[in-house]
């Protein structure tokens, strides 16, 4: 116990790491999965070809490859371009999980009746007033349980930030493992896992319930 105790604040500072990422990914990819979303139905044929081949080069390429070249490729396309490693793993993070986001989300959309569309347009409502008042409330609560699920991935993916040897939760728990030849640190990174895991997925239940209201 006394062991457990003198290495949680270093996994604990890890966490750290794993949380910045683990934030910020989700404050900036799940708004530009939405609008990525509306682009992929656009009526604009160019648009919606590009964002179709956009998401579907985003979900056939590793997430690591995608770190990977943005932090080693770039600087050989654009000369003098090198990111520091942080705003690396975060561009690819985000446009990576917006592209997942985007697909929920189109399918969202279109499950909704497309009468619905028609009264609002009775009414006198603009497209964007539309999606506002009375669409996207709707996709948000059909949506909910896969966006969970990605999510929940997108916690334990952080963990590929190691390949830039960023010092997230992963790599401080595995320099503890061969630095003191006891995998007990592993635990505690689990335990750190699950405990978040857990939070997650207590939030979304809430958020179903929540939104539960505007099912129609």
């Amino acid at each position: 116990m006394d062991y457990v105790l003198t290495i949680v604040p270093s996994v604990a500072e890890g966490l750290q790491v794993t949380l910045k990422i683990f934030v910020i990914t989700i404050v900036f990819s799940l708004p530009l999965g939405i609008l990525m979303a509306m682009a992929r139905l656009a009526p604009l044929v160019p648009l919606r070809k590009f964002m179709a081949a956009y998401i579907y080069l985003m979900r056939g390429t590793p997430l690591m490859l995608q770190i990977l070249f943005i932090y080693y490729g770039l600087p050989f396309i654009i000369e003098g371009l090198r990111l520091p490693d942080f705003p690396a793993a975060i561009i690819a993070f985000v446009f990576n999980y917006a592209a997942y986001f985007a697909e929920i989300f189109r399918g969202g959309i279109q499950s909704i009746d497309r009468g619905q569309y028609e009264g609002a347009k009775v009414l006198g409502m603009t497209y964007g007033q539309t999606m506002r008042r009375i669409i996207l409330p709707q996709v948000i609560k059909r949506v909910l349980p896969p966006v969970a699920n990605e999510t929940i991935n997108l916690l334990k993916d952080t963990s590929l930030v190691y390949v830039l040897a960023m010092n997230d939760i992963l790599r401080i728990t595995r320099s503890i493992v061969q630095r003191d030849f006891d995998t007990t640190a592993f635990v505690v990174a689990a335990v750190f896992y699950l405990i978040f895991t857990f939070v997650l997925t207590r939030l979304f239940m809430y958020l179903e319930k929540r939104f539960n209201v505007y099912e129609g």
